[in-house]
């Protein structure tokens, strides 16, 4: 095959220059600075933030750069009376779900309730100056309130040690914000992207269900209950304590269940009216606790909030405990919730937008969310993010920037001044009730037939997050849903696919037979696709199927009568190749050689090209003749080669 193969390298080279056809380029070189901060630039600036910044004069680079970290630079100037009115409707509308909310998730958390209210004032003002999105209204979430009490408890319950139990969530909230201000700083966002959808959907689903369940507590007015969060615990304490059951709560708690979903069904039905499901609940929290007034419910079965002091933030930086047996607890809570805070709000922010074809940046609204739960821990606050419940509200009011968000602000903050002692007469049940209603709408059943529909691999890792979470526990559920999404990208990556080409009738493409039946094989010629970067994690097994691709095609080739004689390797999908897949390729070459098979290589990326010469692949074992451009004009040449070879035969004969 030595000889045969110069020869045919001759050859090849008559037909490029009588056809004309275009080469590939093997001669482009890029200095190594410029490629590691090519592959640098492309890991974790794909966006390109600073584009066109070069042609501009230094006071303007550094306008620009200031603008792309302060967003709220970007609007303000152009900000007028037209925007306001809408940002005042949706702040005020807002800001009335934000109260029972508020102190619903504080008290979901085990939290004092004005922690709640504290949490929705500090936070939202800071987003404001630093977010990017227009439509993400900033509050206290149901799922990492209760991912966060369980974490803590593990440590200390609010009933042991109050004062360390809040202290504890103030240290989480400013290790949550360091973290995410350090992933947007240093733009690893990427990392949040190992929460895939079917994981997020399985861990709120199964959270929603236990947060449901865990009002049972509040809807039937029970003052002990367990701290646990898994399902069968749950309901064994729900029972244990049967005689503290009041039947005053019961119907109380169903009848503000019943208004509340019917609000929902009304926003459906009537999508004009969305204001009245936004200040259902706040409705409830009054008329609960005018009610509540009215018969002196905590002396008959009606447990209330209790007081509620008036004033602003006090300030919680000297609060922050950095003991070292308590550091474990609160980086651990810190980052668990941190990871899952951004996920929601990332995910809330970007589909919000992409109803109004507006962008957000994840790595500046990383950094936003994590300045705004640094500056919180300082001021009495817990965790915060964008929920969706109260983002979709500020949406459909009719939000133009994140104005509303001062609004809210503003409107909570006058609650703290002059209203929030009124609130104590709040039921707990009527919060109970807001909670359950809320969280009915996490647990998507029709996202699960979907997944199941569709994926079932995406299902599976959808309900090892929902399994997980209801009957273990959350960190459970989330990283056995996370660790199967590892497994799942790590096969993929293992074990890539490769396909055989085969030409389609009436035109010069070559497809998939499998997925393309009726394309044509070219007898004696072998055409393969590689649709994956080549690594030393995927080498062996690329190589194993070359050559079992090969031997199949051997046989084909010898049931109808003659050899195989080229193998074709699309190299247009391979990214990237490292010194093991360079390996492999020298291997593959050796085992064809000696069946005296040739390889040809098409469409390499500029990436590969460079490994491949530099390593002396293409000079010193392939040649150059061998590289071609498309799939097609490696088949003309190898057809051309066919032909040349025969007619040699024929004349010797």
């Amino acid at each position: 095959m030595g000889t045969d193969a110069g020869d045919d390298g001759h050859q090849l080279h008559g037909l490029g220059a009588a056809g004309d056809a275009a080469e590939v380029n093997l001669s482009a070189r890029r200095p190594f600075v410029e490629a590691v901060w090519s592959d640098l630039a492309e890991t974790f600036f794909p966006d390109d933030p600073f584009r066109g910044f070069g042609a501009l004069p230094p006071a303007a680079r550094a306008w620009g750069a200031l603008k792309y970290f302060v967003p709220s630079l970007e609007w303000a100037p152009r900000y007028g009376l037209d925007k306001f009115k809408y940002d005042l409707l949706a702040g005020v509308t807002i800001a009335s779900l934000a109260i029972p909310q508020g102190i619903s998730y504080a008290r979901l958390a085990n939290l004092p309730p004005i922690v709640g209210l504290y949490s929705t004032f500090v936070p939202p003002l800071l987003y404001a100056v630093f977010g990017s999105s227009n439509n993400l209204a900033v509050g206290t979430v149901a799922a990492a309130s209760l991912l966060l009490a369980s974490i803590v408890e593990t440590e200390v319950t609010a009933d042991e040690d109050p004062q360390l139990y809040l202290r504890l969530f103030y240290t989480a909230a400013f290790f949550t914000g360091l973290f995410q201000t350090a992933l947007g700083v240093f733009r690893l966002g990427l990392i949040v992207d190992f929460l895939s959808r079917s994981t997020i959907t399985g861990f709120m689903g199964g959270t929603a269900a236990i947060i449901i369940l865990q009002q049972l507590k509040g809807l039937l007015g029970m003052k002990h209950f367990t701290t646990k969060t898994d399902v069968v615990s749950v309901l064994l304490s729900t029972f244990r304590y049967r005689h503290e059951w009041k039947w005053q709560s019961a119907v109380l708690g169903i009848c503000f269940i019943l208004f509340l979903l019917s609000s929902k069904h009304l926003r459906k039905k009537l999508p004009k009216l969305f204001w009245v499901s936004a200040i259902a609940p706040f409705m409830v929290v009054v008329i609960g606790g005018v009610f509540a007034f009215l018969v002196k419910g905590d002396e008959h079965g009606i447990p209330i909030v209790g007081d509620l002091k008036k004033g602003l933030n006090p300030l919680s930086i000297s609060q922050l405990t950095f003991e070292s047996r308590h550091m474990k607890t609160a980086v651990k809570a810190g980052l668990l919730s941190g990871i899952l805070a951004l996920a929601e709000g990332i995910a809330v922010g970007r589909s919000l937008a992409m109803v109004k074809n507006e962008q957000i940046d994840g790595n500046k609204e990383m950094i936003a969310f994590g300045i705004m739960n640094i500056a919180g821990s300082f001021t009495s606050c817990y965790l915060t993010t964008g929920p969706f419940s109260k983002s979709a509200v500020n949406f459909h009011a009719g939000c133009k920037t994140p104005m509303s968000n001062v609004v809210m602000s503003v409107c909570i903050m006058l609650v703290l001044l002059f209203l929030a002692p009124l609130f104590k007469y709040t039921p707990l049940v009527a919060l109970s009730a807001i909670i359950v209603v809320a969280m009915i709408g996490l647990i998507k059943v029709k996202e699960f037939c979907h997944l199941y529909k569709v994926d079932k691999f995406d299902f599976c890792i959808c309900m090892v997050a929902f399994i997980g979470v209801v009957f273990f526990t959350m960190v459970i559920g989330l990283s056995a849903s996370v660790g199967l999404s590892v497994i799942r990208a790590l096969l993929y990556v293992s074990r890539p696919t490769t396909c055989k080409l085969g030409s389609i009738a009436g035109s010069e493409t070559f497809r998939d037979v499998k997925q393309y039946p009726h394309a044509k094989s070219i007898p004696g010629v072998l055409a393969l696709q590689l649709g994956s970067p080549i690594y030393f994690v995927n080498a062996g097994y690329l190589r194993e199927r070359i050559l079992r691709w090969v031997e199949d095609e051997e046989n084909v080739c010898k049931s109808v009568g003659h050899d195989l004689q080229y193998v074709v390797l699309d190299l247009g999908g391979v990214t990237s190749i490292d010194n093991s897949g360079v390996g492999m390729l020298r291997e593959v070459y050796r085992s064809l050689d000696r069946r005296e098979i040739r390889i040809a290589l098409t469409n390499p990326r500029l990436e590969v090209t460079e490994k491949l010469m530099l390593s002396g692949y293409i000079r010193d074992v392939l040649g150059e003749e061998w590289v071609f451009l498309t799939v097609k004009d490696a088949i003309t040449a190898c057809r051309y080669a066919l032909q040349v070879s025969r007619s040699k035969g024929e004349d010797q004969v």
